[in-house]
């Protein structure tokens, strides 16, 4: 690892425990076994350590895909929202800290979310194609369903530890738990337990279970 990584990663290691006033470059230089004229000569200032570190962060971002051509929506989405949970979870001290400092350095918080802005694009754009497929309610509030349902899985990534009482799923139940939710809010059909929300398809069922 060269040098300019390892002071990335020892930022981001002081950052999260200390917040942009605590995370001193001496604190950082230290982490990072380097001395602090080694860190200034590399990034030039403390502003612009953060400022790369936060880019870092937003370029390393692993925002899982979902296909161009869905297939079992429920398994699917699922497995991505599983992934998602597992990395905001992995920079949960990080995210935490930039929200605490949203009114100082707003940008740090922007960069932060960067992540759930793309995943919740990515999102949108499969239900679309879910829709033209005739798999999903065409007159769903998609944009509504997928804003509560990320923002569900960012309140739990960076929440469930220290608010255990406001996500009574277990932690590992959680990804399935809110897909099927979130495909029941779209009206998705084929999958698995969810039940579609289309006001005809209930009206049949109910009739059904009449008979």
């Amino acid at each position: 690892m060269d040098t300019r990584e390892r002071i990335l990663q020892a930022t981001a290691r002081v950052y999260a425990q200390h917040g942009f006033r605590g995370a001193t470059t001496r604190l950082i230089a230290i982490e990072a076994g380097v001395n602090e004229v080694s860190l200034f000569r590399t990034f030039g200032s403390k502003a612009a350590l953060f400022e790369a570190m936060m880019q870092s962060h937003a370029s390393s971002l692993p925002v899982p895909e979902l296909p161009d051509i869905p297939g079992d929506a429920q398994s699917e989405i699922t497995a991505w929202c599983a992934a998602l949970l597992a990395h905001m979870r992995q920079w949960r001290s990080i995210i935490r800290k930039s929200f605490g400092e949203l009114e100082e350095r707003p940008e740090a918080a922007v960069v932060m979310c960067e992540g759930p802005n793309c995943a919740a694009t990515a999102l949108a754009a499969y239900v679309a194609r879910l829709q033209a497929a005739g798999r999903a309610d065409e007159t769903a509030d998609v944009a509504t369903a997928v804003s509560m349902f990320i923002s569900s899985m960012f309140g739990d990534a960076i929440s469930r530890d220290v608010l255990p009482h406001a996500f009574p799923q277990p932690e590992e139940a959680a990804p399935a738990k809110y897909v099927n939710v979130f495909l029941r809010a779209v009206g998705a059909f084929g999958a698995g337990d969810v039940v579609p929300l289309r006001t005809a398809d209930t009206a049949d069922a109910r009739r059904a279970a009449a008979q």
